[in-house]
């Protein structure tokens, strides 16, 4: 997604933001951040600590930026040489609204580094051509904020990379990925975040988009799925679950770690238990969780939350 998009209130900060907050929605991003780790969740929604930034997310920035601008020229004109000389004053424009990216190449006086990061991202946005022809696609949005509060009260917001409308009405939901796409056992977990953006569409509008597709930049793959409602409806019960389980967690304090492979990249190991770290005092109020009762329901219980997708 580009950096003029309108950022969801639960995204992570890449530098200081003030003071901590009780969670408020839900998006795709921090559905997984819990599924993944509630204590990481906590550190990004509640503590709001400061991440350095990566130069693989940058990057993908950077190429969501190029191919939503692209779609401003004539068809005619939306050829790769054209979206590959947008990189160099999107990347400028990034810097301007972040400057702290500047970072990533601080060590870099030749910008050796820098040219080469560059390459990488035309690269990427050369690979779309093989697998869309823009030409022939008039996107209904780009970079669109959605946002819909279910029947529960639980608000769910996100930003779709591209919602193309055909002519009988039929909604494609599109989201562009700069990484690999990932194994076929593996697939569900992909989805998660689109079937999220489809839930979201068809309370709004009362209609479910025709088909999902995830295009996998990284390695040349398009994933698609056709939901039905059953689908949106699971996803609905597994959010409302997931919703519970954090809201019980923001009451108590009880933010545990999920040690996985995924540790290794997290900017949070100096302040989590699981690598020595002691995380910062809880700053929202703490209501002790009562007993259960004989009989009533774990729901909202962090054992009853849905194992991730």
């Amino acid at each position: 997604m580009s950096t003029s998009e309108q950022q969801p209130a639960d995204v992570p900060v890449s530098r200081s933001a003030p003071g901590p907050r009780t969670p408020t929605s839900l998006s795709p991003s921090r559905a997984s951040d819990f599924m993944q780790c509630p204590l990481l969740y906590r550190f990004r929604v509640i503590d709001r600590l400061p991440e350095k930034p990566s130069a693989a997310a940058t990057r993908g920035t950077l190429v969501h930026a190029v191919l939503e601008r692209l779609f401003d020229a004539p068809a005619v004109e939306r050829t790769a040489p054209r979206a590959k000389s947008l990189v160099p004053g999107q990347w400028d424009r990034l810097l301007e609204s972040r400057p702290e990216l500047a970072e990533l190449f601080a060590e870099d006086p030749e910008g050796e580094r820098l040219a080469e990061w560059l390459t990488q991202a035309e690269a990427l946005v050369d690979r779309w051509f093989t697998l869309e022809d823009p030409t022939r696609l008039e996107p209904a949005e780009r970079e669109l904020f959605v946002e819909t509060e279910l029947a529960s009260g639980l608000r769910l917001r996100g930003v779709i990379d591209r919602v193309d409308v055909a002519p009988t009405g039929e909604v494609r939901i599109v989201d562009y990925k700069t990484g690999k796409a990932p194994r076929p056992e593996y697939s569900e977990g992909a989805l998660f975040q689109m079937k999220f953006y489809a839930l979201v569409v068809w309370r709004l509008k009362n209609v479910v988009p025709r088909r999902l597709q995830l295009v996998y930049l990284g390695s040349g793959d398009v994933l698609t799925y056709d939901p039905v409602e059953a689908d949106l409806l699971r996803v609905e019960r597994k959010l409302l679950a997931l919703w519970e389980a954090i809201a019980l967690a923001t009451r108590t304090g009880d933010w545990r770690p999920r040690p996985t492979k995924l540790c290794g990249w997290c900017d949070h190991q100096a302040v989590c238990p699981e690598f020595g770290g002691t995380p910062p005092v809880y700053p929202l109020p703490v209501v002790p969780e009562r007993p259960a009762e004989s009989g009533e329901s774990g729901q909202g219980r962090m054992d009853a939350v849905p194992p991730a997708p």
